[in-house]
C-alpha cells in the first residue's frame, strides 16, 4: 500500500552526526560531516541534528557550516540545560533557514542524582533554560533524558513545564534501550492525555537498541501519537546503537496498511547514504543487517531461489530499487571506457567531477588488469578509497614488499614518503601485517594504539578486493582509517597510514574535530 498526502506526516530527525558519531571510533572529519549532511538534506530528512556545538571548536564549525549550506532540512544543535550551552548552540544554528535548539537534562532518579538536584530544583532549571532557549529561537526541542525510567507523575510535570516555557517539540528518549513497545506507546498516550498543552506540540521518540527493540519501540510510539522519530543511518550510535533510519522509513512504507503514516524521505537514496556513512565512520554494516545489509536481498536456499525465480514477491517484501540498490550487477572489464564507468557510477549513486572520475578511472584500469571481473561492489570500494585517501597527505606508501610463509620471521621492505621525502626501511614482525606496521612505526614514531583491525572481502573469489578498517587511539583521540586493494597487506598498510594521517590533522588543530565523547552530558554550572 502506497503512502499518500492525506496520511499523517511523521518527521524524520536524523542524529547520525551527533548521537551516531558518539560511537567510539566513529569520529568524522569536517569535510565528511558536511558531505553526510548534504546527502541527508537531499534525501528529505526533516531535521538534522548536526552536532553538539559546545563540545569543541571543530564541532561548532561543522554545525555552523551545515546550517549555512542546508537547503531543505531544519538544522538542530544540542545543548545541555545551561545558558552557555544554549547560547553556543544558537550561535551555530542561527544561520540556517530553519534553525532548532535541542536542550536536555536527565530526569530519572539515577540522572537527577548526578547533578544532585531535587525534583523542584530540576523543574526550575528546566523552566529557566527552555525559556532562555525560546527567547533566542522559536523552534525548541526539549528532552527529559532517560524518560522511560522517570517516574510517570514527574515526567508529566516536567513535560508540562517545558511546554509552558516554550518548547515546540517534546522528545521522549529511551536513553538506555530499556523500554518495550507496549510501554513505549503507553508513555506517549499518557503524556497526550494528562499534560495540558500536549495537543499543541509535537512528540518525538528517541530509542536505543540495547535490547534490540529500537525500531519496534519507535513505531509503537508513532502509533500512540508521536510524530517525530529520531534515528541514525545504519543504526549507528553508542553501545548497541540507535533506531535505524532505513528500518523505520521502510517499515512505514512496506506496512503502510497497518502503519498509515507518510514521510518525506526519498528511499532510493538510502543505500548510497548507508555506504558512505559506513565508509567515513569505519563501521562495516553487518551482512544480515535489515534493509541495507549485503545479504538483505540475497537468496541461497534452493526453495527460496526457486520461489524468487517464479515470483520475486514470494520471498521479497520490498524491491531492491526502492532503497537505491541497483538490480544490475554487470561486470566491468579492462576494455570498458570512461563513459561506461561514469554511467555505472551514476547508477550506483556517485556523480563524480571530471578530475575525480579521472583518478578513479586510472585505478579502475589497474584493478581490471588484476581481476577477471570488476563488479559493482568493487567500484564502490574504489570510489570510497579514493575519497578517503588524499594524495597530499603527510604520509604516503610508495613501495611495499613482504616475505611471509610458514617459517618466520615475516619481513617487510618499505619506502614511505613523509612530508614529500622518501624513507626506506625493512623490519620483521609476527606476520606480514605486523611487519608492515612495524616499518611505518619505525619511520614515523608515534604513541597511537591499535584498537581495531578489520578485513572484509568486497566480492567473491581469491582475486577479491579487501577493504580494511584500522582504528587508532592516541591521548584520547580516536580515528579510523580505511583502504581497499586486491592485496590485503597493501590495503592494511594504507588503512594504517590513512589513520595516522588523520591523527596528524587532529594533532595540529587546537581542538579535536568533534571530541564529544569527552563532554560530561550532565554537567551544568
Amino acid at each position: 500500500m502506497a503512502q499518500n498526502d492525506q496520511q499523517p506526516r511523521v518527521l524524520i530527525f536524523d542524529t547520525t552526526l551527533r548521537d551516531g558519531e558518539q560511537s567510539p571510533g566513529a569520529t568524522m572529519t569536517h569535510e565528511e560531516k558536511l558531505e553526510i549532511a548534504g546527502l541527508l538534506d537531499e534525501m528529505g530528512v526533516d531535521i538534522i541534528e548536526a552536532g553538539f556545538p559546545i563540545a569543541s571548536e571543530g564541532d561548532f564549525a561543522a554545525v555552523s557550516e551545515i546550517a549555512k549550506r542546508a537547503r531543505n532540512s531544519t538544522i538542530c544543535g544540542l545543548a545541555r540545560a545551561n545558558y552557555k550551552d544554549i547560547d553556543r548552540a544558537w550561535e551555530a544554528v542561527k544561520h540556517a533557514k530553519s534553525p532548532r535548539i535541542h536542550t536536555f537534562i536527565g530526569t530519572s532518579p539515577l540522572h537527577r542524582a548526578i547533578p544532585n538536584l531535587d525534583m523542584d530544583q530540576m523543574a526550575e532549571r528546566i523552566h529557566d533554560t527552555v525559556t532562555h532557549a525560546r527567547n533566542l529561537c522559536d523552534n525548541i526541542q526539549w528532552s527529559p533524558m532517560d524518560a522511560t525510567r522517570t517516574e510517570a507523575d514527574y515526567l508529566c510535570r516536567v513535560v508540562e513545564i517545558a511546554i509552558k516555557a516554550g518548547a515546540t517539540t517534546i522528545n521522549i528518549p529511551d536513553t538506555v534501550g530499556y523500554t518495550y513497545p507496549m510501554e513505549s506507546a503507553k508513555i506517549i498516550r499518557m503524556l497526550l492525555e494528562r499534560v495540558p498543552g500536549a495537543d499543541t506540540i509535537t512528540f518525538a521518540t528517541h530509542c536505543h537498541n540495547d535490547l534490540g527493540m529500537a525500531t519496534a519501540n519507535s513505531l509503537a510510539a508513532v502509533e500512540a501519537g508521536a510524530r517525530q522519530i529520531e534515528c541514525t543511518i545504519n543504526g549507528l550510535g553508542e553501545r548497541a546503537g540507535n533506531t535505524a533510519l532505513e528500518e523505520v522509513v521502510m517499515a512505514l512504507r512496506v506496512r503502510n496498511d497497518i502503519l498509515p503514516f507518510r514521510t518525506g524521505i526519498d528511499t532510493t537514496k538510502i543505500m548510497h547514504l548507508s555506504r558512505r556513512v559506513s565508509t567515513v565512520s569505519g563501521f562495516v554494516v553487518q551482512p544480515n543487517k535489515a534493509i541495507v545489509g549485503k545479504n538483505a536481498f540475497v537468496h541461497e536456499s534452493g526453495i527460496h531461489q526457486d520461489g524468487v525465480l517464479k515470483n520475486v514477491e514470494t520471498f521479497e517484501i520490498m524491491k531492491p530499487e526502492h532503497i537505491g540498490l541497483t538490480v544490475k550487477n554487470i561486470a566491468m572489464g579492462k576494455h570498458s571506457g570512461r563513459a561506461a564507468l561514469r554511467a555505472k557510477l551514476r547508477e550506483l549513486g556517485f556523480d563524480l567531477a571530471d578530475n575525480q572520475l579521472n583518478d578513479v578511472f586510472v585505478r579502475f584500469k589497474a584493478l581490471a588488469d588484476r581481476k577477471k571481473e570488476v563488479y559493482d561492489d568493487d567500484l564502490i570500494a574504489l570510489v570510497a578509497d579514493e575519497q578517503t585517501n588524499d594524495a597530499h597527505e603527510h604520509l604516503q606508501l610508495k613501495k611495499l614488499r613482504v616475505i611471509c610463509g610458514t617459517e618466520g620471521p615475516q619481513e617487510a621492505d618499505m619506502i614511505l614518503t613523509i612530508g614529500g621525502e622518501d624513507h626506506h626501511i625493512d623490519a620483521t614482525g609476527d606476520g606480514p601485517v605486523d611487519a608492515a606496521f612495524m616499518c611505518v612505526k619505525m619511520l614515523f614514531p608515534h604513541k597511537a594504539r591499535l584498537q581495531v583491525y578489520q578485513v572484509h572481502a568486497v566480492t567473491e573469489g581469491t582475486d577479491a578486493q579487501a577493504t580494511v578498517s584500522v582504528r587508532l587511539e592516541e591521548d584520547g583521540r580516536i580515528v579510523t582509517g580505511t583502504a581497499a586493494d586486491t592485496d590485503t597487506i597493501v590495503a592494511s598498510t594504507r588503512a594504517y597510514i590513512n589513520a595516522l594521517n588523520r591523527l596528524i590533522v587532529r594533532r595540529t588543530k587546537s581542538a579535536p574535530d568533534a571530541d564529544v565523547k569527552s563532554v560530561n552530558y550532565t554537567d551544568a554550572p
